[in-house]
């Protein structure tokens, strides 16, 4: 697996799918106020992902599931439960959804992923450890294609620093 390390926005990446770091799912979307990449996603995606999310029920704590990517332009969203019921990451949270969103790409067959740093932001996670974590266990994962972990720059578009450290994995 080919690890990428980028400043930019989760959204401008050239992927398959992209994952969203989201909640439990037992509050009905419709009740909150999006933040950060879920913000993001209903603004430029449209509502569709978010409604299939209703649909699914709640999701255990580091689990994943699929949706459709609504307007923006990857195959699917994969969302994972990366905040527990008090808004906050763990280490096993971060981890369970990194393991679970890669066991979803790999299924699918999807060949590029990239991923915010789950539970920092809104998690309250330290970004440099919350991008430790998803390393290591990226490193644990099998799955045979380019990951990119998106480290959220406000940057207008074009004029980015494309900060990239590679770390192959194998």
């Amino acid at each position: 697996m080919k690890v990428t390390v980028v400043d930019g926005d989760l959204l401008d990446q050239n992927v398959d799918v992209i994952v969203n770091p989201w909640n439990r799912n037992v509050i009905p979307w419709w009740l909150l106020i999006p933040q950060g990449v879920s913000r993001a996603i209903k603004k430029r995606g449209g509502l569709q992902p978010f409604r299939e999310l209703g649909r699914m029920g709640p999701i255990p704590l580091g689990h994943a599931v699929e949706t459709s990517a609504g307007r923006l332009p990857f195959r699917s969203i994969i969302h994972v439960a990366g905040i527990n019921m008090l808004w906050r990451s763990s280490e096993r949270s971060i981890r369970d959804s990194v393991r679970n969103a890669m066991a979803i790409a790999k299924a699918r067959g999807y060949r590029s992923v990239a991923l915010p740093l789950i539970g920092a932001g809104s998690g309250g996670g330290k970004a440099d450890e919350v991008q430790a974590m998803i390393e290591d266990e990226l490193s644990k994962c099998d799955f045979d294609g380019e990951v990119r972990i998106v480290r959220y720059s406000k940057t207008p578009k074009g004029k980015a620093e494309n900060r990239s450290d590679e770390l192959e994995r194998r």
